[in-house]
C-alpha cells in the first residue's frame, strides 16, 4: 500500500491540460515540451536522495523510512495541488521525488525479506504491480477529478477552491489515501535485525580465534555493489526498461489528448481516465494471478525478455489505432493499453526479482538504493524528452519518413529493443545459488 500511495500521481492525464491552464506554452504543440518537464522533476529529486534513503533503511530499519516517506507524499502532492505556476509545480513536484527516495529501495527489500525464497517472485510482483497501478489509477483520477467546476459544475462552484485550483481536488484524494496508508504503516512489523556481539563474550572470542571461522567470515565479507555484475546488469536492463516505461506514459496521455490534425486521438481527460482504469485492473489480475505462475515455470529472465518481444509488437499497432473511430478504436484501443500496460509491468517484475537475489539482506536496502537512482535518473529523463520528441513530431506531419506521432512510437520500439538484447548473454549476469 505504501508503494501504490507513492506511485499515485493524477499528472498524467491530466498534463496537457494543466500546462495550458499556467499558460506558458505559446502553441498547442509546445505542451508536451513543457509537460515533459514538471514530469521529469520528480524523477530529478528521487534520484538525488535514493541511495542515501537505501543506506538509512540498513542502518536503521524499513519501517521508519517507509514512514517518513508515505508522509512526504500527503504534505507535498497537497502542495502541487495547489500550484499557482509552472515553477511552483516543478518545485512541489521535485521535492515530493527527494523525499519518494525513502520508499522505492526499502519497500522492495521490504517485500522480499517478508516472504521465503519461494514466493519472493509473489512479494516482487505485488510490489510492481502496486507501482504499476499508481501509474496507471493516478492519471485515471486525474481524469476523473480534474478541473472539476467545469466536469461537474452542479456539484463545484467556480467561486470555491475548486475552481480557483482546478489540480487540487485528485490531489488531495491521493494525499487522503496516503494519510491512511501512513497510520495503517504504524502496525507493519520490522524486517531488518541487527544482531551486535559483546566485544567480551568468550564464545564470541573462541570464534574469532577459530581459522575456520575466519576463512568463513573473509568470504561473507560485503562484496562491493559496484563490482557485482549480476547485480549491475540487471539494473541496466531495469534502467532501460524503466525509460521506456516512462516516456510510454508521458506519451501516451499527450498522444491520447492531441487533436485528430496532429495524429492524436482527441480524447477528453475523463476518456483518458477510463482506458488507465480498465489497464488497472487488467494489470491487477494478470500480476496476482499468472505472473508468478509464468516465473516459477520460465524464470525471470525469460518472461522479461518474452513480454519485451510482445510489447515491440503492441506498441508497433498504436499509429494504426489512430485511423480508427467509433467502437473499432474503443475495443482497439483498451485491450492494446491493457496488453501494454500488463506486458510493461512483467519486465519490471522480472528485474526486480534478478537485483534482489543479487544480493544479501545487509546490502538489500543499499542495493536497491542504487537502482532507484539509476531508475530515476532514466526516468527523469524520459518525460522530458519524451514531451520534446512528441513536440517535434507533431511539427512534422507532412515528413517522407514516419510522419507525426509514427516516429514517437517508433522510438519507443527502439528503446525496447535495446532493453531486450540486454536479457541475452553476456549482457545479462545471474547469480549461482
Amino acid at each position: 500500500m505504501a508503494f501504490l500511495s507513492r506511485s499515485f500521481s493524477p499528472f498524467g492525464s491530466s498534463s496537457s491540460a494543466l500546462i495550458d491552464d499556467f499558460d506558458i506554452a505559446k502553441k498547442e504543440e509546445d505542451i508536451g515540451f513543457y509537460a515533459g518537464f514538471v514530469g521529469c522533476s520528480f524523477m530529478l529529486g528521487r534520484a538525488l536522495t535514493s541511495v542515501i534513503c537505501g543506506i538509512l533503511a540498513d542502518r536503521y530499519g524499513r519501517k521508519p523510512v517507509i514512514l517518513i516517506g508515505t508522509t512526504s507524499v500527503v504534505v507535498f502532492n497537497t502542495l502541487f495541488g495547489l500550484s499557482l505556476n509552472f515553477w511552483m509545480a516543478i518545485i512541489t513536484r521535485f521535492c515530493l521525488g527527494c523525499f519518494n527516495g525513502l520508499l522505492g529501495g526499502p519497500i522492495k527489500a521490504y517485500a522480499v525479506e517478508t516472504f521465503r525464497d519461494e514466493y519472493q517472485s509473489l512479494a516482487l510482483s505485488a510490489v510492481s504491480t502496486a507501482w504499476g497501478i499508481g501509474l496507471i489509477i493516478g492519471p485515471a483520477i486525474g481524469g476523473f477529478l480534474a478541473q472539476p467546476a467545469k466536469q461537474y459544475p452542479s456539484l463545484f462552484s467556480q467561486d470555491s477552491i475548486f475552481g480557483k485550483f482546478p489540480y487540487c481536488l485528485p490531489c488531495f484524494a491521493i494525499s487522503i489515501f496516503a494519510f491512511l496508508v501512513t497510520i495503517i504503516s504504524l502496525w507493519i512489523p520490522e524486517t531488518l535485525h541487527n544482531h551486535k556481539f559483546d566485544d567480551h563474550d568468550q564464545s564470541f572470542d573462541a570464534v574469532k580465534d577459530d581459522p575456520e571461522s575466519n576463512k568463513v567470515a573473509k568470504k561473507n565479507e560485503k562484496k562491493s555493489l559496484l563490482k557485482n555484475w549480476p547485480l549491475m546488469s540487471s539494473m541496466i536492463v531495469y534502467c532501460i526498461f524503466s525509460l521506456h516505461n516512462m516516456a510510454y506514459t508521458e506519451i501516451f496521455s499527450l498522444w491520447a489528448n492531441s487533436p485528430r490534425k496532429f495524429g492524436g486521438l482527441a480524447y477528453t481527460t475523463a476518456e483518458v481516465g477510463s482506458v488507465l482504469a480498465v489497464s488497472g485492473v487488467g494489470l491487477l489480475i494478470f500480476q496476482l494471478s499468472l505472473y508468478s505462475y509464468a516465473e516459477r515455470n520460465l524464470g525471470p529472465i525469460i518472461v522479461t525478455r518474452i513480454c519485451g518481444i510482445l510489447s515491440v509488437v503492441v506498441l508497433s499497432t498504436y499509429p494504426l489505432i489512430a485511423k480508427l473511430s467509433g467502437v473499432a478504436l474503443t475495443m482497439a484501443l483498451y485491450s492494446a493499453s491493457v496488453a501494454k500496460n500488463v506486458l510493461s509491468t512483467s519486465t519490471i517484475t522480472g528485474t526486480f526479482i534478478l537485483q534482489n537475489r543479487a544480493v544479501g539482506q545487509d546490502q538489500r536496502g543499499a542495493a536497491n538504493g542504487i537502482s532507484m537512482t539509476a531508475m530515476s535518473i532514466c526516468k527523469a529523463i524520459g518525460p522530458g524528452a519524451a514531451g520534446v520528441i512528441f513536440s517535434w513530431s507533431e511539427k512534422r506531419q507532412d515528413a517522407s519518413f514516419l510522419p507525426g506521432t509514427q516516429m514517437v512510437f517508433f522510438i519507443l520500439n527502439v528503446v525496447l529493443a535495446v532493453g531486450v538484447l540486454w536479457t541475452f548473454k553476456p549482457f545479462l549476469g545471474e547469480r549461482q545459488h
